[in-house]
């Protein structure tokens, strides 16, 4: 900041001390002869006298007050510094960089939805990011009444609308109460607009609005993890049957893991019940083919008893004479 020599003014500068200003007034309105402006990169600087903007400087740099900044002023072009009139003029310093301020609901915004009577309660959290647009409207509205103007101040014009603003547009096109991170980006970029108009009335812009996350209340995450879950074991049976198909066109390696195993189980019991089928078929089908047969023929045994010459008939015996044939 601005320092004080021998009464009057020798270095007009704002060293930005504190965080997140968005102008300065500097203090001592009396400037005398030799003194110095120095501008830093991000710093505007306007010089006011009576309540006027006499000049605007946006070029960073140091500056000789007497030789290259009275020239350029509006009505005080031919102004001569004596010893005892120093120049009464004020001197508004401007932040021109763009900040970025944290935000979140200050209390829990009740949004109607259906089957709650007192609407469920949402909280929400993100960030916006802001700076000044309008020299000239700034200075009339705020510059006149205020040594500085904060992001905070900003913050706090901006969270005093906000909770009309969310429950406003997260109503709009029957956006889902559960599931609101997922329209995000679209209820952000609308709040922003209606911000952005209502800043602007004072000289400062809303560049950028993000909404990070909502926050429910726990028995309404509760609930949401366990229709998760219940969604999860609906869909087993189709993951299985995936996990089947790619297992079997990769060649049931090893790799195929759990649902491999669970393949080549399947697998391995349907070719059982095959096997089992089919020699219940072969056995009901060989059945009447031995039924009424004789009892199996000797491959080499006679035809005739050598002994009496009474055919054998497959015997090993002969049925006349009783001689052995096999």
């Amino acid at each position: 900041m601005g320092f004080l020599k021998n009464q009057f003014s020798s270095v007009i500068e704002w060293n930005e001390n504190g965080a997140g200003i968005l102008f300065y007034k500097f203090q001592n309105q009396e400037i005398k002869k030799g003194s110095r402006l120095i501008i830093r990169p991000g710093q505007d600087a306007i010089f006011l006298y009576n309540g006027r903007v006499e000049g605007i400087f946006v070029e960073d740099g140091d500056y000789d007050i007497e030789s290259d900044i009275i020239p350029f002023l509006t009505t005080l072009k031919s102004f001569k510094f004596g010893f005892s009139t120093p120049l009464r003029a004020e001197v508004l310093f401007i932040n021109t960089k763009e900040l970025m301020v944290k935000w979140g609901t200050k209390n829990a915004i009740n949004l109607p939805a259906p089957g709650l009577p007192g609407g469920m309660p949402i909280r929400a959290f993100g960030a916006f990011n802001c700076r000044v647009a309008a020299h000239d409207v700034l200075i009339e509205k705020l510059a006149g009444i205020r040594q500085t103007y904060t992001v905070g101040d900003v913050k706090e014009r901006i969270i005093a609308s906000l909770d009309q603003l969310l429950m406003s547009w997260i109503s709009k096109e029957g956006r889902d109460m559960f599931n609101l991170q997922a329209d995000a980006r679209n209820i952000a970029k609308g709040i922003e607009s209606e911000l952005d108009a209502d800043m602007r009335t004072l000289g400062i812009a809303i560049s950028g609005f993000t909404i990070e996350s909502f926050s429910y209340p726990e028995e309404i995450r509760k609930m949401q993890e366990k229709a998760a879950a219940q969604s999860m074991v609906g869909d087993m049976n189709k993951y299985t049957q995936m996990a089947a198909a790619d297992s079997i066109g990769k060649g049931g390696g090893s790799g195929a893991g759990m649902a491999s195993d669970m393949v080549g189980l399947q697998m391995g019991m349907a070719i059982g019940q095959q096997m089992v089928n089919q020699m219940n078929m072969g056995g009901q089908n060989a059945a009447p083919q031995m039924q009424g047969q004789p009892a199996a023929q000797g491959g080499n045994g006679p035809k005739f008893c050598p002994n009496c010459g009474t055919p054998t008939t497959g015997s090993r015996f002969c049925g006349n004479c009783g001689t052995q044939l096999l």
